[in-house]
């Protein structure tokens, strides 16, 4: 106790010190002790009721503990009362042997006086029984049948605890009550049927289910406590336990399955769209059946039977199996996307899982799929394969009929603006549409799969449709006459590629909603391959109109041209006559044709120019020619702008061209031969050489000192060429003249004498229209100019 003394003392003094360090605390000295005194007294008060409380306690303890031990002490003295009473009565047991077997016995007989009218009346009962089942009314009949089975199983459950050995007895009792095995059998039978028609038994007769749903509810409840009985005895009666709920479960499933499988009227030899048909009854079927089992049937069933969830869970089981066994089957295309749309997406609409008439009883966000997910990725390639296949079988067979259509002596369809067209481009993407539109109902994977698939195997096809194009203008080039309308036909294919065209981007923009999938698709090598198309095409029908101008354009710039031939006249015509059968094409294919036709007839007129079919003698014939090529001229540009009406085309820089060459031909003063020319060089970079020496022996007044001057004058100068320039002369190849520049070097009379050979010679065969030729000079001896023709490779 020392030390807690000291602690006290010690934090009492430390306290006073505290409060006492001022001189001015001092006055407080009194007031200080009451309060300290009044903490104590508290403090003492509170430690004093602690205390009590727990004496208390202790006390109250104490005398539980007595009062325990004296019942512990009266507890013993029993025990022991009853074991000498046990030791007493152990022969007292021994001798009432009799006595237990009595009572025995008595219980026997008394079950035996109990069941003794059941028993000679079992015919009897057994007949009624019958009877009553076979009337239908089968409560009073179940009934009776209890009073049977009872009888029974109360006689053979004492003869069980007489002598469970004693077999014999039991089968008597058993074949006596034979019959009633056989009742209940047939009482069963009438259940499950009953059971079988429940959706159309609970509209007409819910009364009739009720009491099946009785029957069987007896039938559990007998079922538990035999088996509650078998537990303390090992006693079971015969044909228990029943199980007829579940039973009852059974027979529902098993005709659920029936009725799905039976919803199939068709097959696919009989009708094509079997499956479709029978989706759809089975749709009906099963929606139908649980708005009966949800407004009607729930209410003839206790609730924990939970008959709804079981009919759900039976149908979607029965189904699932139905929908496996037609995924395992080999489905056509449109089989393969009609089980898929109604799997993925009917199954779960408003027209069956989701319809109002279930809810709330079914959550489609709770419904389980139909088909596992790697069932549905086997069906998907499977369908994408088929599909594959199917639309090369389609784009082959639309384009031999397409082609068959080429052939015939009737112009083409026009489309609503009056072109040409064939029925090609509408087909293949009405085919695309359709295919699309069924895998947009699947998913929107399967849609973008599909539409990629479509622009693969376009693109395939246009490969082929410009080779069958090819083959077609082939074809007429060994008969132009056949057939018969080539060029209306060959109008309707170049349409076709600008139709192409605008459904690609139309399906692009349909089916695929972000810049991302678009750019995914891209159609580059499509819109390539139709451009080639087009411009082959458009070269095709212009080979056509300058193949008939082939004579025409020969006979430009020739002596019978100068004489007053009216070639350019025929040429004008004739062109002016296809362009109004090419009405009928595409305002921008017009447009570009109108654009070839313009340069190839003006290039050819240049190079008949170039080509020195002619030389003129003197400058009268010189200014003829320069007038009638300026006329000419003019005759061009009013002819393209006519037929460029409608669209701008510049048709005076080409034909200008003409009229500055004529201008040079024109001149009368060859003193400014160099001038003109530069002039004409500025005007025209590509100009070459050979143009300007074929240019200067057209004249046929340049000597050839000049001609080699103003060469290489025009060598020596610089030429820039307009961004805007089209070059014109780049596709006018001339004939070459070889000639050996030792020559010239060596014996100045006889390269005179060579170079108006080679002159004379080429002139001589150019206006022979033979352009195509090159006149090659070799010299061997000095007296000799042995010299020959030879095409040019």
């Amino acid at each position: 106790m020392e030390e807690p003394d000291r602690e006290a003392v010690a934090t009492a003094v430390q306290r006073v010190a505290g409060m006492l360090q001022r001189p001015d605390q001092l006055d407080k000295v009194e007031q200080y002790r009451r309060r300290e005194a009044r903490k104590k007294a508290s403090v003492e008060a509170r430690l004093k009721a602690a205390i009590q409380s727990q004496l208390d306690g202790v006390r109250t303890g104490l005398n539980q503990l007595h009062n325990a031990l004296n019942d512990v002490k009266d507890i013993q003295q029993s025990l022991a009362d009853v074991s000498k009473d046990w030791r007493q009565s152990i022969n007292t047991i021994e001798s009432l042997k009799d006595v237990k077997d009595a009572v025995v016995q008595h219980s026997q007989l008394a079950a035996a006086v109990e069941n003794l009218k059941n028993i000679f009346s079992v015919p009897e009962i057994v007949k009624e029984t019958q009877d009553l089942i076979e009337q239908g009314n089968l409560l009073h009949a179940h009934r009776k049948l209890m009073d049977l089975e009872c009888s029974r199983d109360d006689l053979m459950y004492e003869q069980f605890r007489t002598d469970s050995k004693n077999t014999h007895e039991r089968n008597l009792i058993q074949n006596y009550f034979g019959e009633v095995q056989h009742l209940s059998e047939e009482l069963a039978k009438q259940l499950w049927m009953v059971i079988q028609r429940a959706i159309t038994t609970v509209r007409k007769d819910p009364t009739l289910l009720v009491s099946v749903v009785r029957i069987i509810e007896r039938e559990e409840k007998i079922d538990r406590r035999m088996m509650d009985r078998k537990k303390q005895t090992t006693f079971i009666p015969p044909g228990r336990p029943k199980k007829w709920k579940e039973k009852m479960f059974d027979v529902l499933e098993k005709t659920i399955v029936t009725r799905i499988e039976g919803s199939q009227a068709d097959t696919r030899e009989s009708d094509k769209m079997w499956l479709v048909r029978h989706l759809e009854i089975t749709r009906r079927y099963m929606l139908e059946d649980l708005i009966i089992v949800k407004n009607l049937m729930v209410q003839c069933y206790p609730p924990h039977y939970n008959i709804f969830n079981q009919v759900l869970d039976s149908y979607h089981q029965a189904l699932s199996s139905r929908i496996q066994e037609l995924a395992s089957e080999e489905l056509e295309a449109n089989e393969i996307v009609s089980l898929l749309t109604w799997v993925l997406n009917t199954y779960q609409s408003s027209d069956m899982m989701g319809n109002i008439d279930l809810v709330p009883e079914v959550d489609v966000k709770s419904v389980r799929p139909l088909l596992s997910q790697e069932v549905v990725d086997q069906l998907l390639h499977m369908y994408m394969a088929t599909l594959r296949s199917n639309i090369i079988g389609w784009l082959r067979k639309a384009l031999e009929t397409d082609k068959k259509d080429w052939d015939r002596n009737t112009e083409p369809e026009a489309d609503q603006d009056g072109y040409y067209q064939t029925t090609l481009p509408a087909i293949v993407f009405q085919m695309f549409e359709q295919n699309l539109q069924v895998a947009a109902q699947i998913s929107e994977d399967l849609k973008k799969k599909v539409l990629q698939l479509c622009l693969q195997q376009m693109n395939t096809f246009l490969n082929r449709y410009s080779e069958e194009a090819q083959l077609y203008k082939e074809e007429h080039l060994k008969n132009r006459q056949l057939p018969a309308c080539y060029v209306q036909y060959m109008i309707a294919i170049i349409n076709n590629c600008q139709t192409f065209k605008e459904s690609i981007v139309s399906l692009k923009r349909k089916y695929l909603k972000n810049d991302e999938d678009m750019q995914m698709t891209s159609t580059v090598t499509m819109d390539s391959t139709l451009n080639n198309i087009a411009n082959d095409g458009c070269n095709s029908l212009l080979d056509e109109v300058f193949i008939d101008l082939e004579q025409h354009l020969n006979d430009l710039l020739t002596r019978k041209w100068l004489g007053g031939s009216n070639s350019v006249d025929t040429i004008c015509v004739t062109i002016e006559d296809y362009f109004n059968d090419f009405a009928k094409i595409k305002t921008h294919y017009k447009q570009e044709m109108t654009i070839k036709a313009h340069r190839k007839v003006v290039t050819e007129y240049v190079k008949a120019i170039m080509q020195k079919r002619i030389a003129f003698r003197n400058a009268d014939e010189r200014k003829d020619g320069a007038e009638r090529m300026i006329r000419e001229a003019e005759q061009f540009k009013f002819l393209f702008k006519r037929l460029a009406s409608g669209f701008s085309e510049e048709t005076d820089g080409l034909c200008n061209t003409i009229i500055d060459i004529a201008e040079v031909i024109k001149l009368t003063d060859p003193s400014l031969l160099y001038l003109e020319v530069s002039t004409l060089v500025s005007r025209y970079p590509d100009l070459r050489d050979d143009h300007i020496a074929a240019l200067l022996a057209v004249r046929g007044d340049a000597s050839r000192e000049m001609k080699q001057m103003i060469i290489e004058t025009v060598e020596q100068s610089q030429r820039h060429q307009s961004p805007n320039y089209t070059p014109i002369f780049k596709d006018i190849i001339l004939s070459t003249i070889h000639r050996l520049p030792a020559l010239y070097s060596e014996n100045k009379l006889l390269s005179s004498q060579l170079a108006y050979a080679i002159e004379e010679f080429s002139r001589a065969t150019n206006s022979q229209q033979n352009p195509d030729y090159i006149v090659q000079v070799f010299v061997y001896e000095p007296q000799s100019i042995p010299f020959y023709i030879e095409k040019p490779t």
